[in-house]
């Protein structure tokens, strides 16, 4: 579908999935259905959009101990993976339990990719390459930081857009609002999700918070999951779109998959609001599923049905 090269940087997560139907109970056994799936917000979104027909490149650190599975599962889903191996340390681990409505907690070992740097850029990434997309968790390590900061000028001067997902609100709130928006001032399009909004902005509706972020970035799409999303440019809403219905099995990579759907689609020249209705179909396909990526094999036009005037 698309032939506009997208750059992912971000994570790559060996994702333990437990799926449990009563409380977590503490000191004793809890019966739940468990399961490996690999994942990561990066790697999430790079791999949705590369299923929805982009041309992705995704920039990660893995660590010895699954590098060779996870870079398998990247080119089975048609990522070109960059990575480097870190001897010393496992690749990033997030336990996610789920309970019987799909909502999710995590317990978090950034492991490798806690470490990817500066050292980890080439510049020939940005060959090809029309968009940037950069996974706030990035920005959360020094290491991280700086290979953000080197990416984002690299790609400002050579006239690639830039996008960044905010992450969670857990690591925002340490890292700082105002030093996020001092980091990510060349990027001209935020996707964070509704809480990240909120706190970036201090507004109290999804509409005020994404036209307070577009006054600042130039676009800012917000995130709503079962609710749809809202975009705004330039200080105004332009496109909202209804949430797609889905049997939630589980929330993991729900925003990355939008995320995916939204950009494939706009590279792709489709308005904001066929673009927000693309991310909202991808979300609805993701939810459904255990993990954060796609399917082999999925039929696109569930996701990404080609667009008629």
């Amino acid at each position: 579908m698309s032939d506009s090269g997208l750059l992912v940087i971000g994570d790559v997560v060996t994702d333990v999935v437990a799926l449990h139907g009563t409380p977590v109970m503490p000191g004793t056994d809890t019966a739940a259905d468990i399961v490996l799936r690999p994942g990561g917000s990066g790697a999430n979104t790079a791999a949705w959009a590369a299923h929805l027909g982009a041309d992705v490149h995704l920039l990660a650190r893995l660590g010895y101990d699954s590098s060779e599975w996870h870079t398998t599962e990247l080119v089975k889903t048609g990522v070109q993976p960059h990575v480097r191996v870190d001897p010393d340390h496992p690749t990033a681990v997030v336990i996610s339990m789920v309970d019987q409505t799909g909502e999710r907690s995590m317990l978090t070992n950034r492991g490798a990719g806690g470490r990817i740097s500066a050292d980890d850029w080439d510049p020939g990434l940005l060959d090809g390459v029309r968009h940037l997309h950069l996974s706030g968790y990035t920005l959360f390590a020094d290491g991280g930081l700086g290979l953000a900061r080197m990416a984002m000028a690299a790609a400002a001067a050579a006239g690639v857009s830039i996008s960044v997902d905010p992450a969670s609100t857990g690591p925002l709130r340490d890292f700082g609002v105002d030093r996020f928006f001092a980091e990510t001032t060349l990027a001209g399009l935020i996707i964070p999700n509704l809480d990240e909004a909120l706190l970036l902005t201090g507004a109290s509706t999804p509409a005020q918070a994404a036209t307070s972020l577009s006054e600042r970035y130039g676009m800012a799409v917000v995130k709503l999951g079962s609710q749809g999303a809202v975009a705004a440019r330039d200080g105004k809403v332009v496109a909202t779109a209804a949430g797609v219905p889905a049997e939630v099995v589980d929330s993991t990579g729900a925003g990355d998959a939008f995320a995916a759907g939204f950009m494939t689609a706009l590279l792709d020249g489709f308005s904001e609001e066929a673009a927000l209705q693309a991310g909202c179909r991808a979300g609805a396909e993701c939810v459904a599923l255990v993990g954060g990526r796609p399917r082999y094999g999925l039929d696109l036009n569930l996701l990404y049905p080609i667009h008629t005037d």
